[in-house]
């Protein structure tokens, strides 16, 4: 196979697009373990004046995470975040108005690798959220293992990152006088085992954790799905009852995490690397689902809803799939 390799007379401006994309493909798949890496190494060799105090204050910041985290608007304003978006390039489109005065599940689908959209649109201040949605705060919620890593824990905080669980959920959407958007990749680690170019799978008919939240507060629940998404990367095939696949699922069960076998380019060359490929990313927000609040829903009361969402959530895929290049004959998987 014959290398391609990038020119040398690229623009300055793409030049900076592929070192903000690259240092956030390095944040998701290197900088945590490293984190734990550098802790564990600062006490093996003692160095008690630096892994005591960030300890200590580890201990009494732990719930941070579930109770709306510590973000810095500096840092969500850093100019790497508009490269980062102009890479793919990343869009958000809105389809109808939201009330600030209320608060809001937005379920995002499909996962793909990385979640380049959920990230580029609802965590950094790049975006055309704040236009669309004024009056509202995101709050882009992430497995809790990720808080488990010391340091790298308060960068994902900082560039406004929660915790998924069911606390850090409940807390942002149950605040008074609304405001408040919390963004959910519901196929979660799962889904990204199905993350192949051309296909639109989702992991959604046992996820009802969020439907139940959304009934005890009374938040509306908005479908998103991100066109692109599962376009970024390509994967080593996977499919299911595959020695490969059978390994991932016990893996992912495990470690709370899923291992996808991803590729797509490399920085310098364009033929393998684990550089995302420069495919346009159009996040189309769908209508709401009014919910009325429910101290103690039932079970029939949750499978409702959660059939109207998927009903919801394949019309919002079948009206906006032709605009985004998807052929007309290709449907929704929903497993």
């Amino acid at each position: 196979m014959k290398v391609e390799f990038a020119p040398l007379n690229v623009p300055l401006a793409r030049r900076l697009q592929t070192v903000a994309v690259l240092q956030w493909v390095l944040y998701f798949v290197l900088l945590g373990q490293m984190s734990i890496a550098i802790t564990v190494m600062l006490i093996i060799h003692n160095y008690w004046f630096l892994y005591i105090p960030y300890l200590t204050w580890l201990y009494f910041d732990w719930h941070t995470p579930e109770q709306g985290g510590r973000r810095s608007s500096w840092i969500k304003n850093w100019t790497l975040w508009k490269h980062f978006k102009d890479y793919f390039p990343i869009h958000l489109i809105k389809t109808q108005d939201l009330d600030p005065s209320h608060n809001y599940i937005f379920g995002f689908h499909p996962h793909g690798i990385l979640a380049a959209g959920a990230f580029g649109n609802f965590s950094t201040n790049y975006s055309d959220f704040k236009e669309l949605f004024p009056g509202f705060t995101s709050y882009l919620h992430v497995l809790p293992l990720w808080f488990w890593c010391p340091v790298f824990r308060e960068y994902m905080m900082s560039i406004g990152l929660v915790s998924v669980s069911k606390k850090s959920v409940s807390y942002v959407v149950s605040k008074e006088g609304g405001g408040n958007i919390s963004v959910i990749v519901l196929g979660g680690a799962k889904e990204s085992l199905d993350a192949h170019p051309g296909k639109s799978t989702l992991f959604i008919r046992q996820r009802k954790g969020f439907v139940k939240i959304a009934l005890t507060h009374g938040a509306s629940l908005v479908p998103v799905f991100s066109f692109g998404e599962n376009e970024l990367f390509k994967q080593v095939d996977n499919p299911e009852g595959s020695w490969i696949r059978t390994v991932q699922d016990k893996l992912q069960k495990i470690m709370g995490f899923a291992l996808p076998l991803f590729h797509a380019r490399g920085v310098f060359q364009y033929n393998f690397g684990l550089m995302p490929y420069r495919k346009a990313i159009h996040t189309v927000v769908g209508r709401p689902i009014p919910v009325h609040q429910i101290l103690h829903p039932t079970e029939e009361q949750i499978e409702e809803l959660h059939q109207t969402y998927m009903e919801e959530l394949t019309k919002l895929f079948e009206e906006h799939k032709g605009k985004y290049g998807i052929p007309e004959h290709e449907t929704l998987v929903l497993k």
